[in-house]
């Protein structure tokens, strides 16, 4: 039995979300860690986009705050946005598994 995918405009909105709010929390989380470690910024910054290991450390953990946004629209009853948001974060996912394990 195939299922056919259906991308509605809600769902678009929801991987749009998930897609770039991660990309835009990576600096909030670059900047947590460098307080937490006692690391410069800058440093960490330039280490960050300089080693694919580190970056795809950084951009997992980037990624959780996304569960902030699933979590709101899944309580308003938006579904295909939460669903959106849910397929938009695991874009990031072909990328760290190959950093992670088969590089």
């Amino acid at each position: 039995m195939k299922r056919k995918i259906n991308l509605t405009q809600k769902n678009a909105v929801g991987i749009a979300i998930g897609f770039l709010f991660p990309i835009l929390c990576m600096p909030l989380t670059i900047l947590l860690i460098s307080w937490s470690q006692n690391f410069y910024y800058s440093i960490l910054w330039s280490k960050t986009f300089s080693d694919m290991s580190v970056l795809s450390k950084f951009l997992s953990l980037s990624i959780i705050p996304n569960l902030l946004w699933f979590y709101f629209f899944l309580n308003r009853e938006r579904y295909e946005i939460a669903k959106g948001i849910i397929i938009g974060s695991g874009l990031f996912f072909p990328f760290i598994i190959y950093v992670n394990l088969l590089r």
